[in-house]
């Protein structure tokens, strides 16, 4: 199923929950993820008592990991900059926060505290001043989401968190809802954070409506190496983006037949040894896996561009040269000691990174993914005079006499005016 295929199964949801509103929110999240939420809002109470019981190391992980991404992303902030196009005329560029967004943190197989950092962050050092989370609820936590994705918001100070996920919850955000015994769900104007396939075609089914991040799609890594790699870290990074879906796609490129079988031998190994062995080796066997041996690093490189991964790791001599010449990526992790796993969670760099292709064009989650840059234009009546000429030619090559005469009306002598 591709995203076009996922946005017909979840048309009707969308069409639900505008006109039904939260009773549309609940009875989809009954019948899709078999569980009533108690309530669509979790109380602050719950969000309090999650951060409480916390286990200690993954709190201190917890803000050790808020910690470096604030840093990274705080050098993001863009600052207001007037330019004086000549004496008289002036354009500023202003950056402006969008008003209000929804994050989306997935559930299924694993838990990601770490996404609602990579959200959370960002939009707080733009300024956003008002953030909605969403998450699935489950069923082995009376309904709410994962106590561990409350913590976190907790920690971030978060206080309206949602127990909703799935195509509904995009809408939600999209539409608002009034909440059962009172309260509502205002609408968002971007909602950011990856989901399920369901959950991407909603945003994109959406959009126009909403603003959104991207369409992500399963997670990639790609691995440019030569013979100085060490054929078990490559394996155990490899492994570890496959340990996160059947479908996601992990593929070594390298000009050393030897690291490929060493490589390939070391997967083995590895594999049966990991918690997830069924879904890793689906993922690594799959036709969207691969190790492939190419003649010189060049023609590695060219590969690898055209690829344009979501991650892409090198581990080769001058690793951080050929870094440097990289396009097309969603983030570049350089050498032995910079891992996938190291920027999913502490490395201060953002992990909501462009996928299938998509780095050719965009790029991860940042702050700026939060701002609007408006330009407000300020010209005196000399400023306008003088560039009067120009614009009237220029109105009339495209045949638009009106804005001409917008300009006429405001520099022609009286009587030349008509």
């Amino acid at each position: 199923m591709d995203v076009a295929d996922a946005e017909a199964h979840i048309r009707p949801i969308l069409g639900d929950v505008q006109t039904e509103g939260a009773a549309a929110v609940l009875r989809w999240t009954e019948r899709l993820d078999g569980v009533h939420p108690p309530a669509l809002r979790v109380p602050g109470e719950r969000l309090e008592r999650a951060a409480a019981d916390l286990d200690p190391a993954v709190r201190a992980a917890m803000l050790e990991s808020i910690a470096r991404a604030r840093k990274v992303h705080a050098d993001q902030r863009r600052v207001d900059i007037t330019t004086q196009v000549v004496p008289g005329g002036s354009v500023t560029e202003r950056w402006l926060p969008v008003e209000r967004v929804g994050l989306y943190v997935p559930g299924g197989r694993a838990v990601y505290p770490s996404s609602v950092i990579m959200n959370v962050v960002p939009a707080q050092l733009a300024g956003v001043p008002s953030l909605a989370v969403v998450s699935p609820p489950q069923p082995d936590f009376d309904g709410w989401p994962h106590p561990t994705i409350l913590a976190a918001c907790a920690l971030l100070g978060v206080e309206e968190v949602y127990a909703v996920g799935g195509a509904q919850a995009v809408a939600m955000l999209a539409y608002g809802v009034d909440l059962p015994g009172g309260g509502r769900c205002e609408p968002v104007d971007l909602v950011t954070g990856p989901g399920n396939i369901y959950v991407t075609a909603a945003k994109r089914a959406l959009q126009g409506i909403i603003g959104i991040d991207s369409e992500a799609g399963p997670t990639e890594i790609a691995i440019l190496a030569d013979d100085t790699a060490d054929a078990a870290h490559v394996a155990a990074d490899l492994i570890s983006q496959a340990e996160h879906d059947v479908v996601a796609a992990a593929v070594l490129v390298t000009d050393s037949e030897a690291l490929a079988d060493a490589v390939e031998a070391e997967v083995v190994r590895q594999v049966a040894s990991t918690k997830h062995v069924e879904r890793i080796t689906e993922a690594l066997s799959g036709v969207q896996s691969a190790i492939l041996v190419v003649d010189d690093l060049e023609a590695g490189l060219r590969l690898v561009d055209a690829y344009a991964a979501e991650h892409l790791e090198i581990h080769t001599r001058d690793a951080r040269e050929w870094a440097m010449r990289v396009r097309n990526a969603g983030a570049i992790f350089v050498g032995t000691y910079s891992p996938v796993s190291l920027g999913d969670y502490a490395a201060g760099s953002n992990h909501v990174l462009p996928t299938a292709g998509a780095a050719r064009h965009s790029s991860g989650l940042s702050v700026q993914s939060f701002l609007r840059g408006i330009h407000i234009v300020e010209y005196d009546e000399a400023a306008l005079r003088d560039v009067a000429p120009h614009v009237l030619a220029l109105s009339s090559a495209e045949d638009l006499p009106g804005h001409g005469d917008a300009i006429r009306i405001r520099t022609a002598p009286v009587g030349d005016r008509e």
